[in-house]
């Protein structure tokens, strides 16, 4: 018999990385809980509360600045985003895996958290792309950025791709399927250290 505490799967890549893809192929058939994230913008069409995010006023969000209860958060666009401490936290305690997607800034913050709990169970994963010349391909095959904001989204994924080194494990994106593979192999492994384990005989 054997049983164990969770762990918190953070993901990153840069725009156009493949993290979408990755994160909608694995949402087929999930074994884990993906992460609900707080956010002060309006909902879009479509979108439900708890669901798709916890949408929350701006005071109540920055009361909970306040109070510590973000794992994560940041200022994008003029709206906050971020990952409540407390349901992670209650999550893994339980067992379940838990897959978290933030930029380098959000892995960042997760890393620098004190809770003993959060690091233990932390894996971050960087999902690169093969080259920049591929993920302008991928940038520009979407279609939906001007020339201007495409290379402002270059820039910025130069400076991110910059940070892989700090990641336990960085996979270079190549066909949709091969980055589930390894992902998954990642997830596989994760799971079986034994230093995650507590048999009994």
């Amino acid at each position: 018999m054997s049983k164990r505490q969770g762990i918190l799967f953070v993901l990153s890549a840069p725009s156009g990385g493949g993290k979408s893809t990755l994160l909608r192929l694995l949402s087929d058939n999930p074994d884990f809980v993906y992460s609900v994230s707080c956010t002060t913008r309006q909902p879009r069409p479509g979108e439900v509360d708890g669901r798709d995010y916890h949408f929350l006023s701006v005071a109540e969000f920055e009361r909970r600045v306040a109070a510590g209860e973000f794992l994560e958060y940041a200022r994008v666009h003029g709206n906050y985003y971020g990952t409540s401490k407390q349901t992670v936290l209650t999550g893994l305690a339980a067992g379940h895996d838990i897959l978290i997607d933030v930029d380098i800034q959000g892995a960042a913050q997760i890393r620098a958290n004190a809770d003993a709990i959060c690091h233990a169970a932390m894996v971050d994963i960087f999902l690169m792309p093969p080259s920049m010349v591929e993920l302008e391909r991928r940038l520009r095959s979407r279609a939906t950025e001007t020339e201007e904001q495409l290379a402002i989204r270059l820039g910025n994924a130069a400076g991110e791709m910059a940070q892989w080194r700090n990641y336990r494990y960085t996979i270079v994106s190549g066909q949709a399927a091969q980055d589930f593979d390894r992902f998954r192999t990642l997830m596989s492994a994760e799971r079986m250290r034994s230093s995650r384990l507590e048999l009994s005989f």
